[in-house]
């Protein structure tokens, strides 16, 4: 019996892993760069450990890849002294591109073991000397972590290499691309069921685990859920787990937001708002608004676009229509991270490119309601892709 077939639903291809190692090698190169550390601990994102090795991080706790430039890798993840078969992630079977696999017994919750898997790393690495390491998502490693290391490499020379991975991760190869695809057409069914148990009596609550279980059975691996219902005239937004629990009633309306990855790990995320009964004219209005911002995103979305001029030409047209101007992020890229880039945001310096995968969701209100729409498309050569979501675009009345 194949043994990762049994274990694992869809593993991406070695052929896949290795287009992701050459051009991060070649990149390197290029760079003066030896070696690259990173280090995830989720699947909401942990999209660096899982991009280089095929292996999600879980559950809050750090997993560490070391790369280099002319090896394969190392890796690093929480165990028993001295590693052992405690973990399946472990199993040679479920590696590939992998020389080296570390175990300690570290959580983050144990102060005193905060730099047990730093000092691996260190002890990894010190035989290497004079070189020039590259420290992959700054934004994800702890204080704790990358402090050790700089106290005790100080015989190499530590740079950001962020920028370096990103730019090959954000542009999709034609199997990520099937993957996203799937993901969508996952979440499309999920809606569907999901607006089919809408109704009074049922809690905002039910309904997120109904598409959970959904997801689940069609082979997401983690999710992100948010719902919310009030009554008309009062905004209703898409809240997390916490604050699910209000039960629903005739002439409310309920916001849902699947955000998920799917077989594979790759994320897409899909949002619409139904109403039990009747949509007030307000609320379709708002809609509209919506909807249309969208579309002008949609029309935009070409190789080469920056995402400083697509949030203007947004805020231009929030302005247009007396809405307040975009002060989060309404769109931005997806991939194994459930916010990639490039973000659609002032400061994002990656321009858009062929093979992107963009989440699109505008969102509008005012004191009584609350209107938004949430889909994925890809960048193509000739601009925006269809939709890669087929849930119609409009407010459901159920």
């Amino acid at each position: 019996m194949d043994i990762v077939k049994e274990r694992i639903r869809v593993e991406i291809s070695t052929h896949e892993l290795e287009r992701r190692w050459k051009g991060v090698r070649e990149a390197m190169k290029e760079q003066g760069i030896d070696v690259l550390i990173m280090q995830n601990t989720d699947e909401f994102f942990g999209g660096y450990v899982k991009w280089f090795t095929d292996i999600p991080a879980r559950n809050g706790v750090p997993a560490t890849v070391i790369f280099p430039r002319e090896d394969l890798m190392t890796i690093i993840y929480a165990g028993p002294w001295g590693g052992g078969p405690t973990d399946l992630t472990g199993q040679d079977w479920a590696l590939r591109g992998v020389k080296k696999r570390f175990t300690a017994p570290y959580h983050p919750s144990l102060l005193y073991t905060r730099t047990y898997d730093a000092a691996l790393v260190v002890q990894e690495l010190t035989p290497l000397r004079d070189c020039t390491i590259g420290l992959v998502g700054l934004g994800t490693i702890p204080i704790s972590f990358g402090d050790f290391l700089r106290k005790n490499l100080t015989w190499a020379q530590l740079e950001d290499a962020t920028d370096l991975v990103d730019q090959i991760k954000a542009v999709k190869s034609d199997e990520e691309i099937e993957l996203i695809k799937e993901t969508a057409a996952i979440q499309d069914s999920a809606m569907e069921k999901a607006l089919q148990a809408v109704k009074p009596g049922k809690r905002d609550s039910e309904i997120a685990a109904l598409v959970q279980h959904v997801i689940q059975d069609l082979g997401s691996e983690e999710q992100l859920i948010m719902a919310g219902s009030a009554p008309m005239g009062t905004p209703s937004p898409m809240l997390k787990r916490h604050f699910m629990n209000r039960e629903m009633r005739e002439g409310d309306q309920f916001t849902l937001m699947i955000e998920t990855n799917g077989p594979g790990g790759l994320y897409t995320e899909l949002g619409r708002t139904c109403v039990i009964g009747k949509a007030s004219d307000e609320l379709l209005e708002q809609f509209e608004i919506v909807k249309e911002a969208q579309l002008i995103t949609i029309n935009l979305l070409q190789p080469g676009a920056d995402p400083k001029a697509l949030i203007s030409i947004h805020n231009e047209f929030l302005r247009s229509k007396g809405c307040p101007e975009e002060r989060r992020m309404y769109a931005h890229g997806q991939g194994y991270d459930l916010v990639e880039r490039p973000a659609i945001r002032e400061e994002e310096p990656m321009k858009l490119r062929a093979n992107m995968n963009i989440a699109i969701h505008p969102m509008s209100g005012t004191k009584t309601v609350f209107a938004w729409i949430c889909d994925n498309y890809l960048v193509t050569e000739s601009g925006a892709s269809e939709c890669l979501h087929k849930t119609p675009k409009k407010i459901f009345e159920v």
